[in-house]
């Protein structure tokens, strides 16, 4: 049985789309790739989609994923965006001939359950799930403190830390600093880095 999601995911092209649909219930847009960079009709969809219900990105975990990613949130500014990162993994989408130029799965190619943890850390409300928020508290001195930013090898520190979490390693770390807040707290991330 398909869960049901309140927010509207957006996703970057049909292929995802379709994989998506078949394992939510939800609204699911499409962006037409890098179309999304001209529509502005679809981002003003976007933007109402966000201020009636909440939307959450889903884009793939290649630099075109995080370009797409990053023009809306950069739309969006203030609403209420949530953002779920497909973990890297190496591979090919079944129907196409050669992986992409990254060799990574996307959505398309994301299992049903990678999806559904994807979400989860996202902080999706399912409506039949209890849902309430796991972590948050965490801030940028906090990261900062815990060897996560600011020094030379925070960068190291969090691909590591991304790695374990099953997010990809070229989340930044803004971006990380939001699912530590949807999925832990201060003392849970600090007992996962010791």
């Amino acid at each position: 049985m398909k869960k049901r999601v309140r927010e509207a995911i957006v996703v970057e092209g049909r292929y995802d789309k379709n994989t998506l649909s078949q394992v939510v219930d939800a609204v699911i847009v499409e962006t037409g790739g890098f179309g999304i960079f001209s529509d502005n009709e679809k981002l003003m969809l976007i933007k109402k989609l966000a201020r009636a219900r909440g939307v959450i990105i889903m884009t793939d975990p290649d630099s075109a994923g995080f370009l797409i990613r990053n023009h809306i949130k950069g739309a969006l500014r203030d609403e209420n965006i949530k953002q779920a990162y497909i973990p890297d993994m190496p591979g090919k989408e079944r129907r196409k001939a050669a992986p992409s130029k990254e060799g990574l799965l996307g959505v398309e190619g994301a299992e049903p359950e990678v999806i559904l943890n994807a979400l989860r850390r996202a902080g999706a409300t399912f409506e039949d799930e209890n849902t309430d928020a796991a972590g948050g508290g965490i801030t940028k001195a906090d990261m900062y403190e815990l060897g996560l930013t600011g020094g030379d090898k925070s960068r190291d520190k969090r691909r590591e830390l991304a790695k374990a979490l099953e997010l990809p390693e070229r989340i930044s770390a803004n971006g990380l600093l939001e699912v530590l807040n949807a999925i832990m707290t201060k003392e849970e991330l600090i007992a996962l880095l010791s």
